[in-house]
């Protein structure tokens, strides 16, 4: 389970083992170009069972995610972002650029937002044959609400929307 809203971890530094978990379980990945990331449970003899060993095959290709979970290894922000790991590296503070970030998503509209984000987290399950049917009761609303008449009118007015959450 995640909030219907959006979550951003924005990583400066260290994100090892519970820290790297927190992160993955977030939507988008923002960070300095120092920042560290990795799961280093076995070489204590421990397993990443926060959500690492599970989340790291579905977001990498299985040798890469199968490499980390087993040497315990770290990678480097620029290695996380290459590997499709991290949205953003960034020279300053991860906090302003995941700001950033976070502007440019608050500014379209609610709705959109909420079921795009539970689509693509819940859609890898779906097979072929049921991403039409499965995908209905996230964006019905969607298209019958006062938002997606208020966006087409907008761009036809060449206008920033106004959204209502409605």
């Amino acid at each position: 389970w995640t909030p219907k809203k959006p979550v951003i971890a924005a990583v400066d530094g260290y994100a090892l083992a519970g820290g790297f978990e927190l992160a993955l379980a977030c939507d988008l990945i923002v960070a300095n170009a120092n920042a560290k990331f990795g799961v280093p449970e076995v070489k204590r003899g421990l397993v990443a069972g926060g959500g690492g060993v599970v989340q790291l095959p579905r977001l990498l290709p299985r040798p890469l995610a199968m490499e980390l979970a087993l040497t315990g290894d770290t990678i480097d922000a620029q290695r996380a972002y290459d590997l499709g790991l991290v949205n953003r590296v960034t020279q300053g503070p991860a906090i302003e650029a995941a700001r950033e970030l976070a502007q440019k998503i608050a500014e379209n509209g609610p709705l959109a937002v909420i079921a795009s984000k539970g689509i693509v987290r819940d859609s890898w399950l779906w097979a072929a044959e049921e991403v039409l049917p499965k995908q209905m009761p996230y964006i019905a609303h969607v298209f019958q609400s006062e938002d997606a008449r208020e966006g087409a009118m907008a761009f036809a007015q060449k206008r920033k929307p106004e959204w209502k959450g409605k």
